[in-house]
C-alpha cells in the first residue's frame, strides 16, 4: 500500500506525517507539496526540516503561476466563498499527481486536519471519489494545537514564523483569500510590503472586473465590497473591524 501524505507546510501535516511514519514506515511513503511560488520564506526552511525529521525528503510539485496570477488569466479576485487560486495551484494539482502516480486500489491519501475540523474529513473524502482518505490526527490519541506544538519542540523543529506571529496557518505568506479581516490586519502589521503589493494588485483587478473585493463590509447589516486599501484606511485610523473573522484556509481540501 502506498501513503502519500498532503504535506502542506503546516505543523497539522507534520504531525499527521509522524503517525503515518510509525504506523507503516517510510519505504512506500510520499510527502506531497504543492507549492503555489507565493509562500513565506520560513515554510521552505519548515518543511525541509519537518520531512527529515520524518525521514524522507518531499516531493514538491508546481503549476508555476502564483495566486494572482491565476486570478488574473481567470478575471476574477477570489474571496472566501471562492478561490480560483487553491483549485488550480492545489487541489487540482494534487489530484492529477495521485492520479498520475498512484493506484486508488493500492494508496492512501492523508490530510493534516484534526479531531476539531473532523467534519471537513467527510467533504474531502466525497471530492476525491474513489481514493481511500485518512486524518491520522483526528484519530486517538487526540491532540489540542498546542499539543502539536510541544511535539513539534521536542523534536527541536523550529515552529514556522507565521504561526509565531499568530497567524493560523503557514500558507501562501500569510495572504490568502480565504482569509478574514483580523488576519489581513496581521498581515497589515507584520508584512506591511506584503500588504501592499496585495492592495495595489486588487485595485488593478478592479479595474478590469468591476466592484470585487477580497474582503466584504457585513457592519450594520448586508454585506458589501471591502477593498484592501479601505481596509487599510480603517486600521490606520483606528475604525472599527472585525477582529473575530479569521476566515479559514482548506485550500487543498
Amino acid at each position: 500500500m502506498k501513503h502519500v501524505v498532503q504535506f502542506s507546510g503546516g505543523i497539522g501535516s507534520w504531525a499527521a506525517a509522524k503517525r503515518v511514519a510509525a504506523l507503516h514506515g517510510t519505504a512506500d511513503m510520499v510527502l506531497l507539496f504543492a507549492d503555489v511560488k507565493d509562500e513565506d520564506e520560513d515554510l521552505y526552511r519548515f518543511i525541509d526540516e519537518a520531512a527529515a525529521n520524518v525521514g524522507l525528503p518531499v516531493t514538491v510539485i508546481a503549476e508555476g503561476r502564483t495566486p494572482r496570477e491565476v486570478m488574473r488569466d481567470e478575471r476574477f479576485i477570489g474571496n472566501s466563498a471562492m478561490d480560483p487560486c487553491s483549485k488550480i495551484l492545489k487541489r487540482k494539482l494534487l489530484d492529477r499527481w495521485c492520479k498520475d502516480h498512484c493506484d486508488p486500489t493500492e494508496t492512501i491519501r492523508y490530510i493534516g486536519i484534526d479531531w476539531s475540523e473532523s467534519h471537513r474529513l467527510e467533504t474531502f473524502r466525497k471530492r476525491v471519489t474513489p481514493w481511500t482518505v485518512k486524518a491520522p490526527m483526528c484519530d486517538e490519541p487526540f491532540m489540542s494545537k498546542d499539543d502539536v506544538r510541544g511535539w513539534l519542540a521536542a523534536n527541536e523543529i523550529e515552529l514556522p514564523r507565521l504561526y509565531k506571529l499568530g497567524f493560523p496557518h503557514n500558507n501562501c505568506g500569510g495572504a490568502c483569500v480565504k482569509a478574514g479581516q483580523a488576519q489581513w490586519k496581521l498581515l497589515l502589521k507584520n508584512f506591511p510590503e506584503r500588504y501592499d503589493d496585495w492592495e495595489l494588485w486588487e485595485e488593478s483587478m478592479r479595474e478590469t472586473v468591476g466592484d470585487h473585493s477580497i474582503l466584504r463590509d457585513r457592519s450594520g447589516g448586508g454585506s458589501r465590497p471591502l477593498t484592501l486599501r479601505n481596509f487599510r484606511l480603517r486600521v490606520e485610523t483606528q475604525q472599527t473591524f472585525d477582529q473575530h473573522e479569521w476566515g479559514g484556509c482548506g485550500c487543498a481540501l
